[in-house]
């Protein structure tokens, strides 16, 4: 018999399900609106996926396999529909896949009755995360993630080995691993993007070469490397695209995120930069472009950051971070930007692709030091004083 308590439960869930989101009326900044509400938290998962409904085996309706967050998230816009396979975890500190629906893309997001269970290939692998996905012109969609292993090479629980997971599939229901990705000049990869067309006829990854679990490698930013075969992709050798540097967002280190969106004027990446604090690392996001003809080619860069965490966004697991790994443009032109919090939980952010062209395009680069950073800014005050005068 079905405990009375899951109809308590799912009635209340179901009332944070159907709330309709709204544009947040205190923030503007002309290139994008953020939202009031986020759109993915741990109490949109199913009931089914925490508790035991059976009043026999479960008689105080406890939570056995509890959720504790649901957060970065690889997106994709299907038949009208928009769909975010995310990241969540487990209070056992496990992390997996859940695929959820929504008709609008800023509220109603309802997950699928399973988790995403991906082929047992790797004995190794204890833990999966911030899946990537890739609608490629071959017809498949992948998802990029990373595949994290014990670092059986030292006495350390912590230590951990990072690789690219890789799957596939047509529907987001059936699910083909794929061999992991390999760099043949790095020993670890985490945060990889599969572009969505062929480059010379290869597959094309971003990717960022890690020394080892936590640092970036000596390349020192966003790499980018082609394989014959997607199935046993190798990397043989990377080249660098969007670049660490001192005293910016991305001193620290930097990652790709979402999957490029081609425009007439080039790739528009939105990717993550980090810095270290007296409280910490903290994680933004920014943009760049590349080269239509050449991926790998930096051509604007837009100074600082995008999106930074506000308000409520700064606090949870991990505080002061926003995180994205997925965006989605639909066909009125318009720009989902989904991203985490604090390893926490999953705001939108909606712009149109002529905005964040403009501000990709548009916006000025960093000069790189403070007094060419303030002389940047009078010529912008001058400019608008003069126009003020009439």
């Amino acid at each position: 018999m079905i405990h009375e308590k899951y109809f308590e439960l799912a009635k209340k869930q179901e009332m944070l399900l159907n709330r309709k989101n709204e544009k947040d009326p205190h923030f503007y900044n002309g290139i994008y609106d953020r939202y009031l509400y986020p759109v993915l938290t741990r109490d949109h998962l199913p009931l089914t996926w925490q508790y035991d409904l059976n009043r026999e085996s479960n008689p105080y309706f406890m939570e056995r396999l509890g959720i504790n967050a649901v957060m970065n998230s690889g997106a994709i816009y299907l038949n009208g529909n928009y769909y975010l396979v995310a990241r969540i975890e487990g209070n056992d500190r496990k992390s997996f896949f859940g695929v959820a629906k929504s008709d609008n893309g800023v509220d109603g997001f309802r997950f699928l009755d399973y988790p995403i269970l991906l082929e047992d290939t790797c004995p190794e692998e204890t833990n999966v995360y911030d899946m990537r996905l890739t609608q490629h012109e071959d017809g498949y969609i992948y998802g990029v993630f990373c595949s994290e292993s014990k670092d059986k090479s030292v006495n350390d629980l912590s230590a951990a080995v990072a690789a690219a997971g890789i799957v596939r599939t047509k529907d987001l229901e059936h699910w083909e691993r794929l061999d992991n990705l390999v760099t043949l000049r790095s020993p670890q990869q985490r945060n990889v993007v599969l572009h969505p067309e062929f480059v010379n006829g290869k597959y094309a990854f971003y990717t960022r070469p890690m020394d080892d679990f936590i640092e970036t490698g000596s390349g020192g930013g966003v790499g980018f490397g082609l394989c014959d075969d997607i199935t046993h992709a190798v990397i043989d050798e990377e080249k660098m695209t969007s670049l660490r540097k001192y005293h910016t967002i991305t001193e620290a280190k930097n990652g790709a995120g979402a999957v490029p969106i081609k425009t007439d004027a080039g790739w528009i990446h939105i990717a993550h930069g980090v810095r270290n604090t007296a409280a910490g690392l903290r994680y933004v996001i920014y943009a760049f472009a590349t080269a239509l003809d050449d991926p790998s080619r930096v051509i604007a860069e837009p100074s600082g950051l995008l999106i930074g965490p506000r308000g409520s966004e700064r606090v949870g697991d991990v505080s002061n971070v926003v995180f994205t790994n997925g965006a989605i443009v639909n066909e009125k032109g318009e720009v989902f930007i989904y991203y985490a919090s604090s390893d926490t939980r999953l705001h939108v952010a909606v712009t149109t692709l002529d905005k964040l062209k403009d501000y990709v395009f548009n916006t000025p680069s960093d000069p790189g030091r403070s007094v060419e950073c303030v002389a940047q800014r009078c010529g912008l005050i001058e400019k608008n004083l003069e126009l003020l005068k009439g």
